[in-house]
């Protein structure tokens, strides 16, 4: 047995509101749900970018509760890559730098593929990059 894929990755944030305007706003990703103070999601492609409230999501559910979702979450600083090619990877670059948005790293990998680097509002390391660097197309 081996998944087949990552449906959903998370990230912890301490303000939900933020997060869905840098999420939504500035990436342009489609928000599908949102519980006030717990979480807010957003779809990519075909994964789903969970952004959780991690002093919300670090309660154990209610006995009662309808989705008896395990308590989870973390604090500090998180990562995520997304992907891109090399021409949409210049034009985020340029994007995000006209949103006064500090490009961190900007590199080709030794083995082939470009990553860049920058931060959300709450410190999380997210990157876009060529599914090449790890061998993938």
């Amino acid at each position: 047995m081996q998944p087949s894929a990552i449906l959903e990755a998370a990230l912890y944030v301490s303000d939900l509101a933020e997060a869905e305007r840098f999420y939504g706003e500035t990436l342009g990703l489609k928000r599908i749900a949102r519980v006030e103070g717990r979480h807010v999601f957003f779809q990519c492609g075909q994964t789903v970018l969970l952004l959780f409230d991690p002093a919300a999501t670090g309660k154990p559910p209610a006995p009662d509760a309808r989705l008896p979702v395990p308590p989870h979450g973390t604090r500090g600083e998180g990562h995520l890559c997304f992907a891109a090619t090399a021409e949409e990877i210049g034009r985020w670059k340029a994007y995000l730098a006209a949103a006064g948005i500090e490009i961190e790293a900007d590199f080709e990998w030794p083995n082939g593929g470009r990553s860049i680097y920058f931060r959300d509002p709450f410190g999380n390391s997210l990157e876009f990059a060529e599914p090449r660097i790890w061998g993938l197309t």
